[in-house]
């Protein structure tokens, strides 16, 4: 996990990890380990939380499932450990995974360690001190969407690989899976989204591809090096991987995309710094990704609707906790007109002629 200190903070209060049970597993696995180490808890990542424990030693990183989620979350962080292990001989990429415990007396829930990246992870703005002259911001932007495509290249039938998804019909499963979501979390305030789900049902495309895709595919998830930013050092947070189609994977980066001609308001919202001087433009990645790819992609606008109408989903769900009072954490309160301007969008993308 790459270091990053704006967002590795103290732990979270009630969210702290006890060392008292931790540390005699921990030294069972690391012999060498000694003291008690500096904790630290990234901020990011609202699924599964993540530690970085500092011994003289050892840099380790530790992910666990949030309190109260333990059968679902005891099959996630098995399978998010798994996943990463099967796959990082065939993508380098991916952390080094070092121990698992899948056993919930230690802390309450099954949890993994993993090697610490040391690098910059870029987040909203682009950080001060990093080279960012057009030149290294349209590198690191090729060298990142080759990641992505050197990805979707990883024969997904080798190893351990191939028990990642369900097989043929993995588009489908994922469109009737977000509409469903989304019409169960509508509130007063947003729209029914009826007008995209049709829409969506309705343009099914007839032929389907399969690979290992990352599934939440964006800059604020990779590690680069301090002193050259195109060069990529780590690709993380793989919870949501799973064996699908090459082209919903980047519809779902793309939904996070916004570039420097989009309009004031979801410029305020973008988590990664797309809109930088040197970056492509959308129609430009989608060319790219066909170009490398050797894909055809004729009208993209199914992927992108569909990585909008997720996102729309994905962000309607923590509003509708927050408007039925199961959360009080109020920088939720205005995440409605984000969905309203998501639906919105599809909307006005599915009036269009083709990208």
């Amino acid at each position: 996990m790459g270091p990053n200190q704006d967002h590795e903070k103290p732990q979270r209060p009630g969210e702290e990890l006890d060392l008292d049970r931790l540390q005699p597993w921990l030294q069972k696995q690391f012999p060498e380990l000694k003291g008690r180490p500096r904790i630290t808890q990234f901020s990011g990542g609202a699924s599964n939380w993540t530690y970085r424990l500092q011994y003289q030693e050892k840099d380790l990183i530790l992910r666990r499932a949030p309190l109260g989620k333990k059968a679902q979350g005891a099959h996630n962080m098995v399978r998010e450990y798994e996943l990463q292990k099967s796959l990082k001989p065939h993508f380098k990429y991916v952390p080094q995974m070092l121990a698992l415990c899948p056993d919930e007396a230690v802390l309450g829930s099954p949890f993994f360690l993993m090697e610490c990246i040391e690098g910059v992870i870029l987040r909203k703005n682009w950080p001060q001190g990093l080279r960012n002259d057009l030149t290294d911001v349209q590198q690191l932007c090729y060298s990142f969407w080759d990641k992505l495509i050197e990805l979707h290249q990883v024969d997904h039938r080798k190893g351990n690989l191939s028990q990642l998804g369900k097989g043929l019909g993995y588009v489908e499963r994922q469109i009737h899976g977000w509409n469903k979501r989304y019409a169960n979390a509508v509130t007063w305030n947003v729209p029914s989204g009826k007008k995209v789900m049709r829409w969506l049902d309705a343009q099914l495309p007839k032929k389907e591809s399969l690979c290992i895709i990352h599934n939440d595919f964006r800059l604020d998830n990779v590690v680069l090096s301090p002193n050259n930013p195109s060069d990529i050092l780590g690709v993380l947070d793989w919870e949501m991987a799973a064996i699908g189609d090459p082209l919903m994977d980047l519809g779902n980066s793309l939904a996070y995309w916004v570039e420097a001609s989009d309009d004031f308001f979801i410029k305020t919202m973008r988590l990664q710094p797309t809109q930088q001087a040197g970056m492509l433009t959308r129609a430009q990645i989608i060319d790219y990704y066909s170009q490398k790819t050797g894909i055809e992609i004729d009208d993209f606008r199914f992927y992108r609707v569909y990585g909008l109408f997720r996102l729309a989903g994905i962000v309607q769900q923590i509003y509708f906790r927050y408007a039925k009072g199961y959360t009080q954490n109020k920088a939720f309160k205005n995440l409605w007109m984000l969905t309203f301007y998501l639906v919105k969008t599809c909307e006005n993308i599915i009036g269009k002629d083709r990208h």
